[in-house]
């Protein structure tokens, strides 16, 4: 099967690099004929002449072009496209406004991975219109399976999950932080801080991820009665920690919807 990646950022970048080659044939495109050499070369996959050729030639087509500039591409590649299936991970355009600008009626999947994507560890929200098929729908789960966990989505939710996954590693990275600091204010190295909370934040999402319960639950197991973890909880519910949290995606989410 032949995939196609208009554009050839950084995000594409890391699809490719975990796609299984014997499975799926891979070409690239994008305005900067050179640069997508190189990067083919890199990658290893084949490299089209223009977005055209690339559109007219493969099966699945993989827009990966900012959103400010989807509207001038489609316009170029809407007439070869028609048979094939879309898949877009442009930030806010929805599958209304996707199915607008090509004038067709295809068959489209709106994606969207996290920065973790670049590890092989992205948070992918995946939402699928009314005319995708289901082996079309599960080629595409696929396709993002290998750069992470995908998660099937309501389109209306795209808002809370672009704050809960895709902002979120923001949030996580200010509270990595901030323990850190607080290692460095009792007397240990930042360097030695950091891999410490790094180690300990993700051992924690791990535990919690297998072990099926609730967070709070777990919280509890680490609190003993009158101990040293209960006086930080107490400190952090003092200080609104659970409610900055929830304000912080909140803020975001209304963000989003206004752009």
């Amino acid at each position: 099967m032949k995939i196609g990646f208009i554009g050839a950022g950084k995000m594409a970048q890391a699809i490719i690099s975990g796609l299984d080659k014997e499975k799926f044939e891979v070409y690239i495109s994008s305005r900067d004929f050179e640069k997508t050499r190189i990067i083919a070369k890199n990658l290893g996959v084949n490299q089209a002449k223009d977005n055209i050729e690339l559109a007219k030639f493969v099966d699945i087509v993989i827009m990966s072009v900012k959103p400010q500039v989807m509207p001038k591409v489609l316009s170029e590649v809407k007439d070869y496209l028609e048979g094939k299936l879309m898949l877009s991970i442009a930030a806010g355009l929805t599958l209304e406004n996707l199915a607008d600008l090509t004038s067709k009626q295809l068959e489209i999947v709106r994606i969207m991975p996290n920065i973790n994507a670049t590890i092989k560890e992205s948070t992918t929200a995946i939402c699928p219109n009314e005319l995708v098929i289901d082996t079309n729908l599960e080629i595409a789960k696929e396709i993002f399976s290998s750069i992470g966990q995908i998660f099937q989505i309501e389109e209306k939710d795209f808002s809370t999950f672009s704050a809960i996954a895709g902002s979120s590693p923001a949030f996580i990275y200010i509270f990595i932080d901030a323990l850190s600091r607080a290692g460095v204010l009792h007397g240990m190295p930042k360097d030695l801080a950091t891999e410490i909370v790094a180690s300990t934040v993700s051992a924690s999402a791990n535990m919690l991820a297998q072990s099926g319960e609730n967070p709070w639950s777990l919280v509890d197991k680490v609190s003993s009665p009158g101990g040293t973890t209960v006086e930080g909880i107490v400190s952090l519910e003092e200080n609104r920690f659970v409610a900055s949290v929830i304000d912080a995606v909140t803020k975001t989410i209304e963000k989003d919807k206004r752009l």
